[in-house]
């Protein structure tokens, strides 16, 4: 065996380079440094104990190095080659920053990504934090298109894995991709020995930065609407492209995400109109897919108008202006106009609009046409998760919050009517009917206005996109319902995002739950690799009419009749919603 050691930066740089080298039995020198003399493995140890006297390192640290580069963890892509890690504890390999596109800054805000940049000075560094883009309570920085990918480890000539590509959430306003070790979603990977996938996590732009509508984004040629959008659809042409070379296969990719990272999958299921196959298989949880309103629109062009305003670059050449504009005055104004969501019960601020090139048409339509990119589905939905996105007033007895609401029919109905400004006093009492002040669903009986109120927002927001959009693939689709305590938006992420207590003080509900996102992100099937006995149900079918429900008890089903026909009324009245 042979080994080139490059040098770069002084001697510890040429340390790490030569353990590299060695233990992944390069052929070529690395490119960004002058070749050094070839050595045999007998040799490699005399001078790798120079190189490490000359750094300082400990051989408990060459040990680690070691154990680390034993496993395949460079990849060689056509614009540079990325140096990957390996976790012992864990047993992945990751990479946790790599640039799939160019920084969007200057000319390049407010537009869809662009190539990235060749790398220079050798090989990146990818076991690095990356910020998040410009967002909420952390400012991020504009230069945040990256990507973060992680898999039990592979080496050239073994199977490729299926990948994930995984869309934060956010409410379209902020989110993160940069993971820790253990990562995001471990849970689902480590579910069972069969459970065996990569999983790959893209920053997108979000509030301002990703989803700016308005008439005079769609006359710039130097700007594109929905450019958060275009930065997953960039991650997933990447993906095509590249994963091979990190061991994934390219032709088996899921994508998933949950809360405005589902709605992130509704929008790339209906991308281009259906008709560009990047991914085989699409799963949602708990979709956030706020109304969508043409980009042009009175609502959409109002927050074009009001970010300039806010920024003092109203006027003839506003956007230029935004362009040119400082990152903070436009997060600051971002922020201002995505907090009116807490006074205004419509619930529109950034989120994705119908632009006629990217998204075509609303969901409702779309998916009843079956023009979506997925062959196979799976959505889930939190029977109590509408609740999280009301006026808390509508819970008390007396007025509360700014404007005030409370637990009145009165209230109700003022809080109905904003929500769906569009419809008449026809549509109103249409919608009162269907979700009486004392109804069922079914998983549940009610009694208030609040759960009430908390339904009908469920149903608009999340539920029926959920139920569109899995029943749409045309190979298999399916739903389920989170209906344990408090089954509130995000409560069913505590049994896959991280590794917790109780996931091991109930595993069967683990192994059940996680092991049903893990069988479909391996095989397109939630029971293929289904971990529970044969006499729990698993998840059926949507040509059942049925979804899947975890409920105190275990695992269950429900008649789906229910949502089937109040999505029904929602998608005759989807124009005046939009949805």
């Amino acid at each position: 065996m042979t080994a080139t050691v490059a040098h770069r930066n002084g001697p510890c740089f040429c340390y790490a380079a030569a353990v590299r080298v060695f233990f992944l039995s390069q052929e070529k020198p690395v490119r960004s440094c002058p070749a050094m003399p070839s050595m045999t493995s007998g040799a490699f140890a005399t001078v790798l104990t120079a190189l490490v006297a000359a750094c300082g390192v400990s051989g408990a640290a060459v040990q680690t190095r070691q154990e680390q580069q034993s496993t395949h963890v460079l990849a060689d892509l056509d614009y540079g080659s990325f140096q990957g890690a390996y976790s012992q504890q864990y047993n992945i390999s990751y990479w946790q920053k790599i640039p799939y596109a160019a920084p969007p800054v200057g000319e390049n805000r407010f537009r869809g990504p662009q190539p990235p940049a060749a790398v220079e000075g050798g090989v990146y560094d990818s076991s690095q934090p990356f910020d998040m883009c410009p967002q909420r309570t952390v400012n991020g920085s504009e230069d945040c298109l990256y990507l973060g990918l992680y898999s039990r480890p592979w080496t050239k000539g073994q199977p490729l894995k299926p990948v994930v590509v995984t869309f934060y959430g956010g409410g379209f306003i902020q989110g993160s991709a940069y993971f820790n070790i253990p990562p995001s979603a471990y849970p689902i990977l480590n579910v069972s020995t069969s459970s065996d996938m990569m999983f790959i996590y893209p920053n997108y732009r979000t509030n301002a930065f990703g989803l700016l509508p308005g008439k005079e984004i769609a006359a710039d040629p130097k700007s594109d609407l929905n450019p958060g959008l275009l930065d997953q659809e960039a991650v997933l042409k990447w993906t095509k492209k590249y994963v091979q070379h990190f061991g994934g296969n390219p032709d088996d990719v899921t994508v998933w995400g949950q809360s405005a990272g589902g709605g992130s999958v509704l929008a790339q299921a209906l991308g281009r109109g259906g008709k560009q196959k990047l991914f085989r298989k699409a799963m949602a949880s708990s979709p956030f897919w706020p109304k969508t309103y043409a980009y042009d629109s009175p609502e959409a062009q109002a927050l074009y108008d009001e970010l300039a305003a806010r920024t003092g670059c109203a006027g003839p050449d506003s956007l230029a202006c935004l362009k040119k504009a400082d990152v903070q005055a436009i997060r600051d104004a971002s922020l201002v106009i995505s907090g009116s969501h807490v006074t205004n019960t419509s619930s529109f601020t950034w989120s994705p609009v119908i632009d006629g090139d990217f998204l075509r048409e609303p969901l409702s339509s779309a998916a009843a046409a079956g023009k979506v990119n997925m062959e196979l589905a799976f959505a889930m939905h939190n029977t109590h998760e509408g609740e999280n996105f009301l006026p808390a007033g509508l819970q008390s007895a007396a007025d509360a919050g700014s404007p005030p609401f409370n637990s009145s029919d009165a209230s109700f109905d003022k809080w109905l009517r904003g929500f769906l400004p569009g419809f008449g006093d026809c549509e109103i009492e249409g919608v009162k009917r269907l979700y009486p002040a004392n109804g069922t669903t079914e998983t549940i009986s009610y009694g208030t206005n609040y759960v009430r109120a908390g339904l009908i927002y469920r149903d608009v927001i999340l539920s029926c996109p959920a139920l569109w959009f899995a029943g749409a693939a045309p190979k298999g689709g399916w739903l389920g319902e989170y209906s344990l305590d408090p089954s509130k938006h995000a409560s069913d992420t505590v049994w896959w995002n991280q590794i917790n207590a109780v996931q091991k003080s109930e595993p069967a509900r683990y192994q059940g739950y996680a092991g049903a996102f893990a069988s479909f992100f391996q095989t397109g099937d939630p029971n293929a690799l289904k971990l529970s006995p044969s006499t729990t149900a698993g998840v059926p079918s949507l040509n059942e009419s049925k979804e899947w429900v975890i409920e105190p008890a275990g695992f269950a089903t429900a008649d789906l009749g229910q949502l089937e026909k109040r999505c029904g009324f929602w998608k005759k009245t989807a124009a005046k919603i939009p949805m």
